[in-house]
């Protein structure tokens, strides 16, 4: 009969989890280590192989409790789920910590054993060994646990893999000689087969230059770059920088084009999120990194705090603020994460992706459902549960949602009525609806009714004292359908690259960027804020199409042309990012602000006048529609359009086409 699991010996299932770890070799490696050191400290305290025998039981004693304890507290902190590989100085700190740790614990339990026994008992020859046998034994333990793992290293490092004859090098400069430089050199360094000389490294700081990192020297700074290329032949520069700023970035890029050499680039700290840097990594410099900012500083403990062990749902999780909203999420180690989506195949490649993170203590429930149908979006929180909710579901292009008003309504109003309202009748704790900028003064129906969404959230927060609040920024580089696609779909047709207006600026962020201080407000936020992003100085829209023209490899007007078609119904030259009446306030996080009063400014009728909308939406009554919120918003301005035909639809007084490609921002 099979003993039941509740009651095994733990000894037994303690041994049966470490032979089940990755690296049990090194687990088996331990064992005879702590076996062994006993007896050579004892040896080394006295001087004579012969102790050995006169301190026999109490040795015997000592190593079964060293050896339970130690190994206790080396998988407890995670020795045996390291790779031991790519070891440095953070894993050798951590050898010496648990070391240290059950070196502790030994020692306190040995001597309380001795203080226990009697002087004349026929025990103390079991607990009797000289004090200085334990601190001994911590020494050699941590010399012979650290020399074992970093032997794999040493070992990898010194094996040679013979270049093949097919692959012809090229000789490379790495721009950065900090950690992740020095990184990339030596993962060249250690494999052949990867198509890189280094002859060196470039850095600006005057302390570096001059001397050699891992044998390679530091031959200059970027100024160098020129006459560094021309001397040692250089084809590539490699810049391992993920903290530079844009400017940086931009300089640097420069000065490679000017010498004529190509640069690539490691991701920045938002696209690293925790994992290491390596050669796999290298790309084409692209437009995200001329616009980096200074790597935001967000309070992840916090965070954690907030979503660790939660049931945390994300509405519109498959797109492109939503599928990031679920890979920052998971990595804080919810109960469960709710994904909710309207199209299965993006549904389906976020779950891919998340599954694919290895994080198996996450519960993962995949939803397809449309947020404007109140009893589905009901019976999804009364099921789940949900304790946060990251409310990211919205149409968001803006000439697109001026010629159909009606689903701007029915999806960012009235889905974003259904989700709150699910969210007050199931106690859901905390919900963070992400807005946008374009919802301040609005001059478009996707903006508005994306300020009319806020509103509704503040009056849930004001009703029910919950912490429901909004968060806007502006455009994010790389999400679907964004000006930076539209562009360079345009230069790999030919061209030519068409920009609105010349004066048009608009404000971007990266994707991780915008979701991490999305996070930091939800753990700022106590009900009723709209939240406004720190997103630097906006950039205009020309400036961005000549960066990616440049990047391509060509140039503006020889290569490709830039053509200005005026501004579309909805657009406006600069975006705002306060309502008028707001209270401006900073918070405690240098990049995240608060227009504090943002409740106060909630119609009285806002419930009736949505009901109002829907109705109007239903029937497909624009001018209604548009009637009820410039009622709601009387900030809201609108250019009107009309159709004309079947095959194009144009703004009035204009030539522009819906379909003649300019970038949507």
């Amino acid at each position: 009969m099979r003993i039941p699991s509740a009651i095994e010996n733990p000894t037994r299932r303690f041994f049966s989890r470490m032979m089940g770890l990755r690296n049990r070799h090194f687990f088996i490696v331990d064992v005879l280590i702590l076996c062994v050191t006993p007896a050579f400290a004892l040896v080394l305290r006295t001087d004579r192989v012969v102790s050995i025998e006169r301190y026999m039981p109490a040795l015997v004693v000592y190593t079964l409790l060293a050896l339970l304890i130690r190994l206790a507290v080396f998988y407890e902190m995670d020795m045996y789920k390291r790779f031991w590989r790519y070891a440095s100085v953070e894993e050798l700190q951590q050898i010496i910590t648990a070391v240290l740790v059950s070196s502790g614990c030994i020692v306190i339990l040995f001597f309380i054993s001795r203080w226990i026994v009697d002087w004349n008992s026929g025990l103390r020859p079991y607990v009797f060994l000289p004090r200085s046998v334990p601190l001994i034994d911590t020494l050699l333990v941590a010399g012979a646990i650290a020399a074992s793992r970093l032997s794999i290293r040493m070992a990898d490092s010194w094996r040679h893999v013979p270049r093949s004859s097919d692959t012809t090098p090229r000789t490379a400069l790495i721009m950065g000689a900090g950690s992740a430089g020095v990184m990339i050199a030596r993962e060249i360094r250690r494999n052949p087969q990867l198509p890189f000389d280094i002859v060196g490294f470039v850095d600006d700081d005057p302390a570096k230059i001059g001397i050699r990192i891992q044998s390679t020297p530091v031959l200059g700074n970027r100024k160098a770059i020129p006459s560094l290329v021309r001397k040692y032949q250089v084809d590539q520069i490699i810049i391992a920088m993920p903290t530079a700023s844009g400017k940086d970035i931009r300089e640097i890029v420069g000065i490679c084009k000017a010498a004529h050499v190509t640069p690539q680039i490691i991701p920045g700290m938002y696209e690293l999120l925790d994992s290491a840097v390596d050669v796999s990594q290298l790309r084409n410099v692209d437009i995200e990194d001329l616009l980096r900012r200074e790597p935001v500083r967000i309070e992840i403990e916090d965070v954690r705090r907030l979503i660790a062990g939660r049931r945390v749902l994300v509405t519109g999780g498959g797109g492109s603020i939503g599928g990031e909203l679920c890979r920052q999420i998971i990595r804080c180690k919810p109960a469960e994460l709710i994904v909710i989506g309207h199209g299965e195949n993006s549904v389906f490649e976020i779950m891919g992706e998340l599954n694919g993170l290895g994080v198996s203590d996450v519960a993962l429930h995949p939803l397809i459902a449309d947020i404007r149908f109140p009893d589905r979006v009901n019976a999804l929180f009364k099921q789940k549960r949900p304790e946060i909710v990251f409310h990211a579901a919205a149409h968001k292009h803006v000439p697109l949602m001026e010629y159909n008003p009606a689903e701007a309504v029915t999806n960012n109003i009235v889905g974003t009525r259904n989700v709150v309202a699910a969210a007050l009748t199931t106690d859901v704790e905390r919900l963070v609806m992400i807005s946008t900028d374009k919802a301040v003064n609005p001059t478009s129906i996707m903006g508005v009714s994306k300020r009319v969404a806020e509103l509704i959230v503040h009056q849930a927060a004001k009703q029910s004292g919950r912490a429901f609040m909004a968060v806007r920024f502006g455009n994010v580089l790389g999400s679907r359908g964004s000006v930076v696609l539209t562009f360079r779909r345009q230069i790999a047709a030919g061209g030519p690259v068409t920009v609105t207006d010349p004066e048009m600026k608009r404000y971007f962020m990266t994707i991780p960027e915008a979701v991490q201080l999305v996070l930091q407000a939800a753990v700022l936020g106590t009900g009723g804020e709209a939240f406004v992003l720190d997103m630097g100085d906006p950039v205009r829209i020309v400036d961005l199409a000549r960066d990616l023209i440049r990047l391509s490899g060509l140039e503006e007007e020889r290569d490709i042309d830039i053509v200005f078609t005026g501004s579309r119904p909805g657009e406006k030259l600069f975006e705002e990012l306060f309502v008028s009446g707001e209270r401006y306030e900073r918070t405690r996080h240098e990049k995240v602000f608060i227009a504090a009063n943002a409740g106060s400014l909630v119609p009285t009728n806002l419930d009736l006048s949505i009901q109002n909308l829907e109705l109007a939406a239903r029937n497909n009554d624009s001018q209604q529609i548009i009637r009820q919120l410039q009622y709601l918003v009387p900030e809201y301005t609108r250019h009107p359009v009309e159709e004309k035909g079947t095959g194009s639809i144009e703004p009035v007084g204009s030539e522009l086409q819906l379909h003649s490609g300019t970038a949507t921002i």
